[in-house]
């Protein structure tokens, strides 16, 4: 690791180059302001955007471990066990314990199912402001993008 230090005209380069080309920034701008879309139209029913897409999640996988959940939603091990705990603990979810064996599936609870219908509206909503804001080709970038990640990354 240098010890150099930089001048503010080399400082001031770095920073240009970040600012015109890092795409961890712009996708994480893209993210906090398309988020915060899905916040306001679902904070009527008590759901955050994460918890939403959780719920959704955990109903799509029908029966997963923590860990499988984890890794479907792209999370590091403890943001995933945070999240997942707020979604247990409001009953949307249960963990069911297994008479024998080590693997605790959860799954999607009758209050988790009825949330989701109620809240469908509003995740409808936010769908049609985030696609205006994207744009169709920007919409449409997204949902190829994702589709390609690999899950195995973040397994952890």
């Amino acid at each position: 690791m240098s010890t150099r230090r930089h001048s503010k005209s080399e400082t001031a380069s770095l920073v240009s180059e970040v600012t015109r080309h890092c795409l961890m920034t712009r996708t994480r701008r893209i993210s906090r302001v398309i988020t915060s879309l899905y916040d306001q139209e679902l904070r009527p029913y008590g759901l955050s955007s994460s918890q939403f897409s959780l719920l959704v999640l955990i109903a799509g996988m029908d029966g997963a471990s923590r860990a499988e959940i984890g890794r479907a939603n792209h999370q590091e091990r403890s943001t995933s066990t945070r999240n997942l705990q707020l979604v247990l603990d409001q009953g949307w979810a249960e963990e069911i314990i297994p008479e024998k064996g080590r693997s605790r599936p959860i799954l999607i609870s009758k209050a988790g199912r009825d949330l989701l219908a109620r809240a469908i509206p509003a995740w409808r909503a936010a769908q049609v402001k985030a696609k205006q804001l994207l744009g169709v080709d920007g919409a449409s970038a997204i949902v190829q993008l994702s589709a390609g990640l690999p899950v195995e990354e973040l397994a952890g």
